[in-house]
């Protein structure tokens, strides 16, 4: 079975990780929320290649995952020219891409507030902020194109309606949140 995959992609900040746990009383009857942080360790992370292990890791995760009858929403920081040219990319059928964004002043503010621990200091956060502008300005252009929804002044809640809508646009339907 080639289920469709989703990804919910963007810049470190832009809140991937806390919109994909606000998603679950919405999707989880359809979809399988993933985080991509939980595999981020030293064994998978190769900068060559664009972290092609880590990458293929995920790929065939989620094809797994996926033959249970649910797509996956993969929740990372994943790009198209990362995922499509890749081998494992056949294991799925479509792939849809949306990007959350944020202000560039908002997305530093966010990324210096983190814990020492994530180690986010200035050449990194510039590094993010490069890579931001880079998604922004090419977003359509990519192979799939990427959709961009803003994170700067929305809500969580109203960011994972957002997500929501998004989704079911372009994969199953189903019943809204449940209480």
């Amino acid at each position: 079975m080639r289920q469709p995959l989703y990804c919910l992609i963007g810049p470190s900040g832009t809140g991937k990780s806390t919109v994909g746990r606000a998603l679950l009383p919405w999707l989880a009857d359809r979809f399988v929320v993933l985080e991509q942080d939980v595999l981020w360790i030293p064994e998978l992370r190769d900068p060559t290649g664009h972290h092609r292990a880590f990458r293929t890791t995920w790929l065939r995760l989620a094809a797994t995952i996926g033959q249970s009858g649910r797509p996956v929403l993969l929740c990372g920081t994943v790009v198209p020219p990362e995922v499509e040219p890749l081998p494992e990319r056949a294991l799925f059928g479509e792939v849809h891409y949306l990007a959350l964004t944020c202000r560039a002043d908002v997305l530093a503010a966010r990324l210096r507030a983190r814990p020492a621990w994530r180690e986010w200091d200035e050449p990194r956060i510039a590094e993010m902020l490069e890579y931001a502008a880079w998604l922004e300005r090419d977003a359509a252009t990519l192979d799939p194109p990427v959709d961009l929804l803003d994170t700067t002044e929305r809500p969580i809640e109203e960011t994972a309606a957002a997500v929501c809508e998004w989704l079911t646009a372009r994969g199953p339907t189903g019943p809204g949140p449940r209480a």
